[in-house]
């Protein structure tokens, strides 16, 4: 039913959480397999426990093009109604899979998410409940809870399971960093969807991130406008296509 998406790199200081994010798999109730978008890596670093799955599906790309490229190139493979993407050093809940795919096909629409969770090196966790609230979100309605492009995104982008065709028509955008905030301003823009309040995700805190590298906050504004701009530019096409038919 679900394919789940993770571009990783194998670096040695993150095998262990990809093994870790392949264990919170295995505990899902409803069927799922991942495509792991090897990027520019050597595939037979990949960790024994994902290797000998069966489920498991390595996209191995060829040389290094960055998480937004591996993992669209990785979307090709997906042969599943639902898609959620992933990040190779964070986790899912136990829950997470079957409560949003039950309320997503329960309420006839495109996505479903949820809350997700900060995991701190002791184990503990903080919850982010996201800018908007729970309930049912009609198609572009998610952006207009961000106010500026200066506002943090309104959903996570990886608590989002969404049909694979929304998915398809809104992948990662074309940034080095904040390439989900395009997948998940888009999905959310081009059909109705649910925001469930529980959390689903768990986004790992350690200093090896992305997000802590001294770089990040020289593109992190730019990045941000620029995916606010899609999502109001996506939004009033959407919009003004159904007036026209309307």
């Amino acid at each position: 039913m679900i394919t789940v998406v993770i571009a990783t790199r194998l670096r040695e200081d993150r095998l262990g959480y990809l093994t870790a994010m392949h264990a919170s798999l295995s505990r899902q109730s409803v069927p799922w397999e991942a495509v792991i978008a090897v990027d520019g890596a050597d595939p037979a670093r990949l960790p024994a426990p994902l290797a000998a799955d069966p489920r498991i599906r390595p996209r191995v790309v060829p040389r290094p093009v960055g998480a937004a490229c591996a993992r669209n190139l990785a979307l090709n493979d997906v042969r599943t109604p639902y898609v959620n993407w992933a990040d190779d050093d964070d986790l899912f809940t136990d829950h997470a899979m079957s409560a949003r795919l039950d309320a997503l096909q329960a309420g006839g629409v495109g996505w479903c998410a949820g809350w997700s969770e900060d995991l701190h090196p002791d184990g503990s966790t903080t919850l982010w409940r996201c800018p908007a609230p729970p309930g049912r979100h009609k198609a572009g309605d998610v952006w207009t809870y961000c106010k500026s492009p200066a506002d943090t995104i309104p959903i996570g982008p990886t608590t989002i399971l969404a049909r694979t065709d929304l998915v398809r028509a809104a992948p990662m955008g074309g940034l080095v960093q904040g390439e989900d905030y395009c997948a998940a301003v888009g999905t959310t823009c081009l059909a109705p969807g649910i925001l469930l309040p529980l959390p689903v995700y768990r986004y790992r805190k350690h200093a090896g991130q992305m997000t802590q590298a001294p770089s990040y906050d020289q593109l992190e504004t730019a990045a941000r406008e620029h995916a606010w701009h899609y999502g109001r530019s996506l939004r009033a096409a959407v919009r003004g296509v159904e007036a026209f038919r309307g």
